[in-house]
């Protein structure tokens, strides 16, 4: 193997400890629970085949936080103008958008029940997740 240059040694050295720094970080804050609770959701039918992916970003003390797309900072039109890009010019009363909110509402009371017949849950916090809404491009103000 032939000998790597004091410049490429420098940089291979400096990614080898990102790569351990991002290891160490995942390694701390990884939960074999809260990984099982993601793997019931996603097995679970209702929860799994809709459109935004609901899931458990902690537990502690029993509660369970799960990322939410909803909070009074947005409007459930602009959310569903994202999953259902047809409902983003329809009028809040709008038999279609009512039905989605309800379908929304369904998802997560089916999720709430599921994760608290699980013994250690004991209540569920829903969590705003502004990322979900980074990612399809869309940026939410704090």
């Amino acid at each position: 193997m032939p000998e790597l240059d004091r410049g490429t040694r420098i940089y291979a050295y400096v990614l080898s400890g990102l790569g351990a720094i991002a290891l160490i970080w995942w390694a701390a804050s990884y939960d074999p629970r809260v990984a099982q609770l993601n793997e019931l959701l996603a097995k679970d039918p209702l929860v799994a085949s809709y459109p935004y992916p609901f899931r458990v970003e902690s537990l502690h003390q029993g509660v369970a936080e799960v990322s939410a797309p909803r909070s009074p900072q947005v409007s459930i039109l602009r959310f569903l103008a994202v999953i259902r890009p047809e409902l983003g010019h329809k009028d809040p009363d709008d038999p279609e958008v009512i039905a989605a909110q309800k379908a929304m509402a369904r998802v997560q009371k089916h999720l709430r029940k599921r994760l608290l017949a699980q013994p250690d849950v004991k209540r569920v916090r829903w969590v705003f997740d502004r990322d979900w809404y980074a990612r399809h491009g869309i940026t939410i103000q704090p």
